[in-house]
């Protein structure tokens, strides 16, 4: 595929997913819809062979993200609380700190990687999106984008793993070859 038609599926198929997630966000009320989306959707169409970018690290990425913003939220008696980015508090760095080391440690043991997860820990964290509906809506939003990702990829032949990427080929040594002993 050449730089030109490459750039333009990653484009179009861009647009097509946040055309679609925005839709069922305006047909359901839920916010669908969130900025840690847009990165999901550029690695998952210009770097689908990616790990971070199957289906798998997506939906348990985000997940760790949402799973790891609630207890930073917990720890820090935030769970009810209202958004505030204008006023920063030790309460508020405190959960957008311990909602962070907890993703990427859990994306690191678990072998999820999945970058935006870091975006979306910290919209929850932050209180952005907190409630139950909210975190039930950032969930199906990140399961509809990784079934669009299979869809869309398959449908254009692009190669994209069903649910997780194959492990990496790592280069075996080569066989050590004898030393040649000069007799003389």
């Amino acid at each position: 595929m050449t730089r030109a038609r490459r750039a333009a599926y990653v484009a179009l198929s861009s647009f097509g997913c946040i055309v679609f997630i925005g839709l069922c966000a305006i047909l359901s009320g839920a916010p669908l819809l969130f900025p840690s989306l847009g990165p999901t959707v550029f690695l998952i169409f210009a770097t689908p062979q990616a790990p971070g970018a199957s289906p798998r690290n997506t939906v348990f990425g985000h997940l760790a993200g949402v799973l790891a913003g609630l207890t930073g939220l917990a720890a820090t008696g935030l769970l009810t609380a209202a958004p505030d980015l204008t006023h920063p508090s030790w309460p508020r760095i405190g959960a957008a700190a311990i909602a962070l080391g907890l993703t990427c440690a859990a994306m690191a043991a678990l072998e999820i990687p999945h970058p935006p997860a870091g975006a979306t820990t910290l919209i929850i964290a932050l209180g952005l999106l907190h409630t139950v509906p909210q975190i039930v809506a950032v969930l199906v939003g990140v399961a509809l984008i990784a079934g669009l990702a299979v869809l869309i990829n398959k449908l254009f032949g692009v190669p994209y793993p069903w649910w997780r990427s194959p492990a990496p080929i790592t280069a075996s040594p080569s066989p050590r070859q004898p030393e040649s002993s000069a007799k003389g």
